[in-house]
């Protein structure tokens, strides 16, 4: 009785081998198409904000979270309106409140936009001045740049999109701007922490190491 010997033909490390870089292809391809639909939502997410805000300004004449008539145009839920000054006030990043006042405009713009019923989410509570995350668990927010301090450079209300890998904020960028992160309506600033605060100044340049985290911050 013949036995079989060991080890493997050369046929039969051929077919393991292709096997092999068929599964690394259709991994790598699957992760290509998830970093894609991010880049997607990215965009979408300022692009449908942005529009909201402009819904918003058509409708009621005023910029959500500073609207002055917020108050009497929701008669329920202790609704809290702006200072109707045409800033936000408050950062992009601030923690939502158990009660609100008339100085955190950057959370009441999330609940006026969820009355007006221009965005999803709570309409009551502390739930309806969060901030909504965006496609990669870094938040979307909004505030007024100041000139030194805060904003990248924008003097003008800003929305800001955090904690987003280089690839995701370089390609997004390139889609909605000049490729460059600290010129024109997108900029970007390399962050240190989560959801940082807005530096006075955009980062020079982007870098894509495969770590490096970005906040992109667009002029509304």
């Amino acid at each position: 009785m013949k036995t079989k010997q060991a080890g493997f033909t050369l046929v039969e490390i051929a077919i393991v081998l292709v096997i092999i870089g068929l599964l690394l292809g259709g991994i790598l391809k699957g992760q290509e198409m998830i970093t894609q639909a991010k880049i997607k939502n990215v965009v979408n997410d300022f692009n449908g904000i942005t529009a909201a805000v402009n819904s918003y300004q058509d409708r009621y004449r005023a910029m959500p979270g500073d609207d002055l008539g917020a108050t009497a145009r929701w008669t329920t839920g202790a609704v809290i309106s702006g200072n109707g000054n045409g800033q936000i006030a408050g950062l992009y990043n601030a923690a939502s409140k158990a009660t609100y006042t008339a100085t955190d405009e950057s959370n009441l713009f999330w609940w006026h936009l969820r009355l007006a019923g221009f965005v999803g989410g709570a309409t009551t509570g502390q739930a309806a001045g969060q901030q909504p995350n965006n496609a990669v668990s870094g938040i979307m927010g909004v505030e007024t740049g100041v000139a030194t301090v805060s904003g990248l450079g924008f003097t003008s209300a800003i929305i800001c999109s955090s904690n987003l890998p280089d690839k995701i904020a370089i390609a997004v960028d390139a889609q909605m701007d000049d490729s460059a992160s600290n010129t024109g309506q997108l900029r970007g600033q390399l962050q240190t922490a989560p959801n940082p605060n807005t530096a006075a100044t955009a980062t020079a340049s982007y870098a894509e190491t495969g770590t490096n985290q970005y906040l992109l911050c667009k002029n509304m």
